[in-house]
Parts: C-alpha cells; sequence; structure tokens
C-alpha cells in the first residue's frame, strides 16, 4: 500500500496523542510518545500539556521523584524523558553510539585520555554514585582516580554511563545545579543488543511509524546496517517517493482528512525531529526558520497538523507569528489554547524559554498576533 504524506502526517498526530488529548497519566504519557527531548527542562512538561487531558504538571514531578519516568543521555546523544520501562533496552541499544561519540572525540583523546582509561573509572563511578551525587562531587572522584583534573573524562562518563538525572526541585523538577545517580545494567552479548536494538525500533514505530530506515536512523543517530537488521519482521508500506516505510502490525493509520486541532509545540517537540524526511510535519521552506543553526528548534504552532510559525510568551499572554496565512477559525483555535497555556505556565514559569527570545530577531516578518492577552 502506498501511503501520501498527508495520511502519515496524520498518523504521527494520532500516535504522538496530537488527534486528541487523551486521559491518562504522566507516566503512561511518556510511554506511549516513547520519548520526550528534554535538555531544557520544560520541554517534557509543555509537551504533555499538548497531549493529555487535564494534565497536571505534578503528576510530572511526581514520576520524575518516583523514577517512573527518567531523564538521561539517549537518542541522538541529547537528554530525553523516558519511560523506566523502556530505559534498559534504550540505553544498551545506544551503548555504542554514545562511547563512540565521546571516546573518539578528539577532545577526548586530546588530553592524553584511552578508553581504557574511561572503562577503568567507570565500575568507581557506579558504585559512588549509588545514591545522588552533584557534578562537583563525581568531578572530585574523577580527580581522585586519575591523579589530576581532567574535565573531559566527565563530559565522556556522564553521556555514556548509565546516569539519570536526579530531580532538584524549581518549577520542572530539574534545576542548574544538577545530581546524578547510577543503575546498574548487565553487560551483554552482541545478539542480546540486538534484542535491545529491536526493542527501541518496535517502540520508535509504535510512536512515529510508519518510517523508513533513514527515519529511525535520524531519530536515534544508530546506523542504518544496525536499523536495517532490526527491522526484519515488520510491516511494510511505500511513501510517497516509493520509500520502503516499516510498521508495527495494527498501527494507528487514521484517513487523511481526519481533523487536527490546533496546538502549541514545546521546543525540540519530538513530531519535529523524529523523521528523516519532515516534511510530515514542517513545510520544507520553513524548516529553516524554526530549526535554528545551532539545533535550537522554536517552540513552534501546529495548524492542521502542520507547523505554521512559532510562539513566545508575552506581557499578558502569548504572541504567535505565522508565516503562512491563517483563517480566522485557525487564530480563534490557537487563541482557545493560548489561554490555557497561560493558565498553565502560571503556576510554574510564566515566561518559559525567555532566554532563547534573541531568536526572534533573525525571523523573516508574518502575522503576529497577542493571543489570551
Amino acid at each position: 500500500m502506498r501511503l501520501t504524506m498527508n495520511r502519515l502526517n496524520r498518523a504521527t498526530l494520532a500516535r504522538q496523542l496530537l488527534l486528541r488529548r487523551e486521559p491518562m497519566t504522566a507516566a503512561e504519557g511518556v510511554r506511549r510518545v516513547v520519548a520526550l527531548q528534554a535538555q531544557e527542562a520544560a520541554s517534557p512538561y509543555l509537551a504533555l500539556w499538548n497531549r493529555l487531558a487535564g494534565f497536571d504538571p505534578a503528576g510530572l514531578d511526581a514520576a520524575f521523584a518516583g523514577q517512573e519516568v527518567v531523564k538521561s543521555t539517549l537518542m541522538r546523544i541529547t537528554l530525553h524523558a523516558v519511560h523506566a520501562g523502556d530505559y534498559p533496552a534504550f540505553h544498551n541499544a545506544m551503548a555504542p553510539s554514545l562511547r563512540g561519540a565521546r571516546l573518539g572525540d578528539r577532545r577526548y583523546t586530546g588530553e592524553g585520555l584511552s578508553v581504557a582509561d574511561a572503562d577503568a573509572l567507570l565500575p568507581h563511578l557506579l558504585e559512588y554514585a549509588a545514591a545522588p551525587r552533584t557534578k562537583p562531587e563525581i568531578e572530585e572522584l574523577i580527580r581522585e582516580r586519575l591523579g589530576e583534573h581532567r574535565p573531559r573524562m566527565w563530559w565522556a562518563l556522564r553521556t555514556f554511563a548509565p546516569l539519570h538525572h536526579v530531580p532538584t526541585g524549581g518549577p520542572w523538577s530539574f534545576g542548574a545545579r544538577g545530581a546524578f545517580t547510577a543503575t546498574r545494567l548487565p553487560r551483554l552479548a552482541a545478539e542480546e543488543r540486538q534484542q535491545s536494538v529491536r526493542h527501541l525500533v518496535h517502540r520508535y514505530l509504535e510512536a512515529f511509524g510508519p518510517a523508513s530506515v533513514a527515519d529511525i536512523a535520524q531519530f536515534t543517530l544508530l546506523t542504518r546496517p544496525v536499523i536495517r537488521a532490526a527491522t526484519t519482521g515488520f510491516e511494510r508500506f511505500e511513501g510517497p517517493d516509493a520509500t520502503v516505510l516499516y510498521d508495527v502490525p495494527g498501527g494507528d493509520l487514521p484517513e487523511e482528512d481526519t481533523p487536527a486541532p490546533p496546538r502549541l509545540l514545546p521546543m525540540w517537540d519530538s513530531v519535529l525531529l523524529a523523521y528523516s524526511d519532515r516534511s510530515r510535519v514542517i513545510p520544507p521552506d520553513l524548516r529553516r526558520l524554526v530549526t535554528r543553526q545551532n539545533g535550537d528548534v522554536l517552540p513552534t504552532l501546529l495548524v492542521d497538523g502542520r507547523v505554521a510559525g512559532v510562539w513566545r510568551p508575552a506581557e499578558g499572554g502569548i504572541e504567535a507569528t505565522a508565516f503562512v496565512p491563517l483563517r480566522e477559525r485557525d487564530w480563534s483555535g490557537l487563541a482557545a489554547e493560548a489561554e490555557d497555556l497561560v493558565r498553565f505556565l502560571a503556576g510554574r514559569d510564566p515566561g518559559v524559554y525567555r532566554r532563547y527570545a534573541h531568536w526572534w530577531a533573525k525571523l523573516p516578518q508574518g502575522e503576529t498576533r497577542l493571543l489570551a492577552a
């Protein structure tokens, strides 16, 4: 079966809980959407606000505190919030890539550090971090073990070691003063690691399929041969350009004319980053506007299932800028979302993402409205 781009768009929205807000706990919401990019602490909260009916941010606070949801470096060598049940397989699948990204980097080797040095330190770190430890405490452990301060050792270990970020309070659970705790994962043989890769691919397709090998590689940064080996047995479709797409049996495939409500997506929302062909959600002429050269992905307006502009908090409401013409009913839908978002942010951080405001001076003109004023 050949699938149109509109049908793929609706499949993504359905699986990412963006066709309707669903009544479920924060932990279940994270499990359903697989992973929420979390280098900006507010983003997982805003992602779930867009997806869950009656979402209370205290539910995600509790899920982080109880380790039902964990924050760790995983796919794309980036911080993600994932369900604790998925974490072991996700980390095992990603471990070779995470190690290679740091231990082969000249910033690491340039300090005279080797793979053997990191492997020798790792068990000491895991034992020490069985209880929560701050960055200065871990750096002191490394200094004692190596006999001198080597900052790139912690830079490497914090990326590939099985470490969770520990909630430290603040409006979004994780403040500037970070703490870490270790989880012990078994050493795996090559065939066992492949099982973890298959688990990751299966979970990705549940949340983002149908998708190509290139799409899965974009989401994970695993190599295409590794991914291809994990796609046997899945259903196959044709994309709009005849690309082979894989999917889980019975994956949700709504009709392409299924209504899609407006949404105010957070920075780095997963639907904007999960595909090699991002035209599924982002019109090609808008991609460079919302994804900046340094990798910042701005908070976006989603209208009829596709990015239409950007938003930011403003005095008295939410400022929305559309780069494509919108109908008055689209603006009305965005205004209703903005009113709810203002209420949501009021108890946490009304000026969320303020440190990214400099990007707005570099954006082209569009139709700008102050919503929920």
